[in-house]
């Protein structure tokens, strides 16, 4: 999409879209609201643009942050002033944890009422200052150009992260003559010849090596090349926090996930490693398990850090070698470095892919009725290869992330801040994006209240998807802690939901209530033959508390 380059006296909401039309947005996720009108009216004859009106400016800004994962491209949110403005701030956090870039828009009060406290004024500056790379507000429409290119090449450039651009109300009103600029100009940032010297000596001299893999924006060349990499040097790899997508985990060489609950002897290979390459990760608080599978500053491991963001390079832990390249490009630049004859951690690599084998297998001796590892191991060999499986917050994504295995990248769309209510706002943004794939939410019974609003964007949009809830009746991750650290005052944390089937019928949706493991794979298959969307209850109870021990087993060890 070219940009129309006009220099007609314009509106200030015409140029805005404009410059979205020249970023080549494709859909724009907004809650309308008078504040920004102009630019709503410039939506409706907009070229190539889908706007997608959501229910709450928290989903909306969260479709955004889920909708740029997918695409590599900064996600667009439009909202509306004050409350609308402050709703969204949990999908601004999400974007600013996990790394993604996204333009968020905001409807301002009229200029001549600034600084007044008007009607839902708040300065944006000092509200979204911690949380966005940039916030700026706009006084001259003319400026809107540069100001659009400004957000969308600092929302990707470096680490990326979410930009905030405030736009008066009588702005986005007024006239102005002035031309558009093109599209943002990505950079391509590689290792050189000197980083990778270095690297290679580094891994040849090591004895316990191991890749932490995760970034974003890996296309199949990268991919490939990564994979090409690992079996030429027979080495271990590991997948980021919710990174899990971007290595096969059939490949012999995958052996797990770093997150939460994660395989213990996976875990001791990573503290006794003697050298860690993170490709693509900041080394956050849930994959370095509060910071310490790595000891702050210096790590007992040689550290390898390759990172976009130079920024993040030495921020928490010293590194032995600081790369400042995107993954992919690191990847790609493995290609042509041949290993040493002896490989002497080749015999723990095979070692450890047989431990996920067993680990990532269930088990069949959960509690309860429905076995969410049977149920989610029978997902995982339901659904096409390309599926894409989005998740929130809560307990029941430990089963998901340990039973279910990953084939192709582009798949995973989990927020590394462990939102609740991500995982229904992402499935939207995923069916919008990719709606010839299926698209698959998992929630559990709290996470999915915090945005299920949401469900009538799913009909309204026409969307097909699959909601599956699991619904134990209680905040499980809180009332795990509560039993680890409070026992007997388990208070607070106890749900009285919805009916779920007949929520999901309101809005449209098919429904279904599983009560047994044996029904899940039926109605799962039931779900994906739908030409609309579906959402699966699953009952539980309360004993299978997490995928790694139970109720009664918690309350065993702090009694």
């Amino acid at each position: 999409m070219s940009p129309p380059n006009r220099s007609a006296s314009r509106s200030g909401g015409q140029i805005l879209v404009d410059a979205l039309c020249a970023q080549e947005v494709k859909h724009v996720f907004c809650v309308p609201g008078e504040s920004y009108l102009a630019a709503l009216d410039a939506l409706h004859d907009a070229p190539g643009i889908r706007t997608v009106v959501c229910r709450q400016e928290g989903g909306a800004a969260m479709m955004a942050e889920a909708s740029a994962k997918l695409t590599g491209r900064p996600g667009v949110c439009f909202v509306t002033r004050g409350p609308g403005a402050t709703n969204a701030a949990s999908g601004i956090h999400v974007a600013a944890q996990d790394s993604t870039p996204v333009v968020l828009l905001i409807g301002q009060v009229s200029r001549d009422t600034l600084c007044r406290e008007a009607f839902q004024e708040i300065d944006y500056t000092h509200f979204y200052g911690p949380l966005a790379k940039h916030v700026e507000q706009v006084h001259d429409a003319a400026r809107l150009p540069e100001v659009m290119s400004r957000a969308f090449h600092m929302a990707c450039n470096g680490r990326p992260g979410p930009v905030v651009v405030v736009l008066p109300e009588d702005m986005l009103q007024e006239s102005a003559d002035v031309e558009d600029l093109p599209a943002r100009q990505p950079l391509q940032l590689s290792p050189d010849v000197s980083d990778m010297a270095r690297f290679v000596h580094l891994l040849t001299q090591a004895k316990r090596p191991m890749l932490l893999a995760g970034g974003r924006n890996w296309d199949a060349p990268s991919r490939a090349a990564l994979h090409e990499f690992a079996e030429r040097w027979q080495l271990p790899v590991a997948a980021a926090w919710r990174y899990q997508d971007v290595f096969d985990h059939a490949d012999p060489h995958y052996i797990g996930d770093v997150g939460i609950g994660i395989n213990p002897q996976m875990s001791d290979a990573l503290i006794n490693a003697d050298l860690v390459i993170a490709l693509g990760v900041r080394l956050g608080e849930v994959t370095t398990q509060h910071y310490s599978r790595f000891k702050v500053p210096m790590p007992d491991q040689q550290l390898v850090h390759i990172y976009p963001g130079a920024e993040e390079l030495g921020r928490v832990y010293y590194p032995t070698l600081a790369i400042t390249a995107l993954a992919p490009a690191f990847a790609l630049a493995l290609s042509n470095i041949a290993p040493p004859t002896v490989l002497p951690w080749a015999e723990q690599t095979r070692r450890l892919h047989e431990e996920y084998l067993r680990w990532s297998t269930p088990g069949g001796d959960a509690p309860g009725e429905v076995d969410l590892a049977s149920v989610v191991s029978e997902l995982s060999d339901t659904v096409e290869d390309d599926a894409i499986i989005c998740n929130g917050a809560g307990n029941n994504t430990g089963w998901l992330h340990r039973f279910f295995r990953f084939r192709n990248g582009g798949r995973q769309l989990a927020s590394t801040s462990g939102s609740m209510g991500y995982g229904l706002p992402a499935a939207v943004a995923a069916a919008l994006e990719h709606p010839d794939r299926q698209v698959i939410a998992m929630t559990g019974d709290g996470d999915i209240q915090m945005t299920s609003q949401e469900l009538a964007t799913v009909v309204q949009e026409g969307l097909s998807i699959v909601v599956i809830v699991v619904n134990n009746e209680m905040l499980g991750t809180i009332r795990m802690h509560q039993e680890m650290h409070y026992p007997g005052r388990t208070r607070n944390t106890d749900l009285h939901n919805p009916d779920f089937l007949a929520l999901a019928g309101a809005y449209g949706f098919a429904a279904e209530r599983v009560t047994q493991t044996a029904d899940f794979g039926p109605a799962l298959r039931r779900a994906l033959a739908a030409s609309g969307s579906t959402l699966i209850e699953l009952v539980t109870g309360a004993e299978a508390i997490a995928h790694t021990t139970t109720l009664s087993e918690i309350r065993q060890r702090s009694g």
